[in-house]
């Protein structure tokens, strides 16, 4: 088969044509080449008789300067103009050396008249960004949507570590950067910054003559050219760094991107809300800090963030928070080792602005008085900032979260082996669902009994039972089943009803597969490669997953936004019909695969 065939089928709207069609087709296509930079459409010409489609490299589309989208390879531009017949909304400029297909529009219509492609359209139409938008709604919504190789601004330098910190500061001035970048002789890079010159140098005293070796930070967190804003900034905000060099497959240096491109200079962002946190003196400044998340939170909700994204970037900055309360009080002086872990939502880095926080302790030996101050002061830190403690006591301040190793050891055996209560189910699934997120000196090593879950047929058993314990809302002919009293009257638990059960059939599976991550997506994932899961039953229950995740976040913003405190209860009327229907149908999905699993349970 003729090659650009081969390429079309494997594309919508193609997939459905016969050989002979993708032939035709093929034949009529012509191959254009574009070097880096080469305006291939210009914004408000006359509405072409054609379309392209990215055949090798990437095409930007651009508004009055403005990037609005990075095309990649089997993406359409030129057809909303083509079937309008106006003038080009936007331009399309080669974003690197690029090939394109060119296909004539008398052959492209009859095709786009199809089931198949009035659904390719509408899709590419509506998820495409808009020329025209305002300037400020451009500049906010483009970074978070643009690869790293795209988000590189600021010139760069690079210097051996043998260079003089004079010379790099001197480098870094002349070329207005606020960073110079270190090859290493390990294939490593090393980086110095701004702070580091005021920080490790002024502050210091250190001689400007000593070489960057001294005072850069090696080795440097580092990003490949293709990844998105979000992930740059969740990056940024996990790691407390504010460059990222990008390097390219062949692990040459492409350019680093700073925190102000990823619109840092905004107050509300997260990376400077992190900043502040590492920057706070003492507990109040901390507290102050850890305070501006909610406003982030809208913020990147109205930036157009996935809520998975959002609840990673709001874990991130509760981790942090922690780390610098923990640094605080540890002023005082040495404690033994040990480990502060976070568990529930913000152990799984899904939690929601209505979350609150779970937390656990462990140490060596006996634990000293110091220790049992330390976990009552940092669940207080995190109140204080807006973190609320479990309202059923699931914190490193409570007897029952706090341990020594040796306990925590024993006890999670105990309920491995004898299962009584519905507290000790509810326990297993946070401390399944932990992470160490600080720690001192050495600390020991408990949650590796969960993690090898799969080796312990009674645990398995448990968390199955978990999984089958919340019911979605669904009644007599699938209506959502909603509150028909109190204050909530009207209303359904988001969290209870629509998200809990798939985070515990994903948490059983996913152990089951023996993946240990703490990711409800990846559970699911790694459940379906093991056959704990149907595919197709995986697929959709991390559609359920995303939806009741997107859901629960709108709700919240809104309340946030609007003054009051966000809880998990939504009023199904405020959903359009079609966001209805999706609802009802996840509520199906979850059901059948919690059908499945209590019938194993039974002929187990």
């Amino acid at each position: 088969m003729h090659d650009i065939a081969e390429f079309l089928r494997g594309h919508e709207p193609f997939a459905e044509l016969d050989d002979r069609a993708l032939e035709e087709l093929a034949d009529r296509t012509e191959v254009e080449h574009f070097a880096s930079g080469d305006v291939i459409l210009r914004q408000g010409e006359p509405a072409p008789a054609h379309v392209r489609m990215v055949r090798r490299g990437s095409v930007e589309l651009v508004d009055r300067g403005r990037v609005l989208d990075l095309l990649g390879e089997g993406e359409w531009f030129g057809h909303p103009a083509m079937l309008s017949g106006l003038p080009t909304g936007a331009a399309a400029r080669a974003a690197e050396d690029t090939v394109c297909y060119r296909l004539p529009a008398e052959a492209v219509l009859p095709l786009l008249a199809r089931p198949a492609g009035l659904r390719f359209v509408a899709r590419s139409l509506m998820a495409r960004a808009r020329p025209g938008r305002p300037a400020e709604e451009a500049e906010r919504l483009a970074p978070a949507d643009l690869p790293a190789r795209l988000l590189v601004h600021e010139a760069l330098v690079t210097c051996a570590p043998d260079t003089s910190i004079r010379e790099a500061a001197q480098c870094m001035a002349d070329r207005s950067a606020s960073c110079a970048v270190v090859p290493l002789a390990s294939g490593e890079l090393g980086i110095l910054t701004d702070r580091d010159l005021r920080v490790r140098v002024v502050a210091q005293g250190l001689p400007v003559d000593a070489p960057v070796s001294d005072v850069m930070s090696a080795p440097a967190v580092t990003v490949g050219p293709g990844e998105l804003g979000t992930e740059l900034m969740l990056t940024m905000v996990e790691r407390g760094v504010r460059h990222l060099p990008v390097l390219a497959e062949r692990g040459e240096i492409v350019g680093v991107v700073t925190d102000v491109d990823l619109l840092a200079a905004e107050a509300r962002t997260p990376m400077v809300v992190r900043r502040a946190i590492d920057a706070a003196r003492d507990v109040d400044e901390l507290r102050r800090a850890a305070r501006r998340l909610p406003p982030a939170v809208v913020a990147l909700h109205d930036a157009q963030l996935g809520a998975g994204q959002i609840s990673a970037i709001m874990a991130a900055v509760v981790d942090a928070t922690v780390r610098r309360s923990v640094e605080l009080r540890l002023a005082d002086g040495p404690l033994s080792p040990f480990a502060w872990l976070s568990l529930g939502s913000y152990g799984r880095r899904e939690p929601a602005p209505s979350s609150d926080v779970d937390s656990a302790l462990v140490w060596d030996g006996e634990a000293p008085p110091r220790l049992t101050e330390l976990a009552r002061a940092v669940v207080d830190d995190l109140e204080r900032a807006g973190f609320a403690p479990d309202p059923h006591a699931a914190n490193a301040a409570n007897p029952l979260f706090a341990r020594s190793a040796s306990e925590w050891r024993s006890t999670i055996a105990g309920w491995i082996e004898h299962p009584r209560e519905a507290e000790v189910l509810i326990a297993v699934s946070l401390l399944a669902d932990g992470r160490v997120v600080a720690s001192h000196g050495q600390p020991p090593e408990v949650l590796d009994v969960l993690a090898e879950g799969r080796r312990h047929p009674a645990l398995l058993r448990l968390l199955q039972r978990l999984a089958v314990t919340y019911r979605p809302p669904t009644g007599f002919l699938r209506d959502i089943v909603v509150e028909h009293g109190g204050e909530h009257r009207g209303r359904f638990n988001i969290k209870r009803g629509g998200l809990l059960p798939i985070v515990d059939i994903a948490r059983y599976a996913g152990i089951a597969a023996g993946v240990t991550s703490t990711s409800t997506p990846d559970r699911l994932r790694a459940a379906a490669a093991a056959g704990i899961l149907e595919g197709d039953q995986a697929v959709a229950v991390g559609e359920a997953f995303d939806l009741f995740m997107e859901l629960r976040l709108e709700h919240q913003v809104e309340q946030l936004r609007a003054g009051g405190t966000p809880d998990d209860f939504v009023d199904p009327s405020s959903l359009n019909p079609l966001t209805r229907r999706y609802v009802r149908d996840a509520f199906r999905v979850v059901t059948a695969v919690q059908r499945t699993l209590s019938n194993e349970l039974v002929y187990r």
